[in-house]
């Protein structure tokens, strides 16, 4: 398989945070994530199932928590095979009623137009006026 160009690879993940955050569709991790994707991500906690069947835990239980949860791509970089992106998350807080706002950076491998690998820093959540 060719190597995507920076323009894909910057569209794709674009295009994943659409699909599988803002608008809810979970199942893309199955299209997205490579069969065998390492999530090294602070955020992640641990005893989550290996490969997309973890992303696809951890996104929906944010959902659950957060129902609009909702992110906006504010950057996003490539250099060879990985994608750094500058992202907002904003959300309220179904059990509190608060609006939160975070932001955070993440750097994803990409390898034969799949999500591979994963790292991820989060801030930690503000209350938004």
């Amino acid at each position: 398989m060719a190597q995507a160009s920076p323009e894909e690879l910057k569209q794709f993940i674009r295009n994943h945070f659409e699909e599988f955050v803002n608008r809810k569709n979970l199942e893309i991790a199955d299209v997205n994530f490579a069969p065998d994707f390492v999530d090294r991500g602070s955020d992640v906690p641990p005893g989550m199932p290996p490969g997309p069947q973890g992303a696809k835990v951890y996104v929906g239980g944010a959902l659950k928590k957060f129902p609009d949860m909702h992110v906006t791509v504010e950057d996003v970089i490539v250099e060879g095979d990985k994608v750094v992106v500058r992202n907002v998350w904003r959300g309220t807080d179904r059990d509190t009623g608060k609006k939160l706002r975070f932001g955070g950076i993440v750097i994803w491998r990409v390898a034969d137009g799949k999500l591979a690998e994963r790292w991820a820093y989060l801030e930690s959540p503000k209350v938004e006026s």
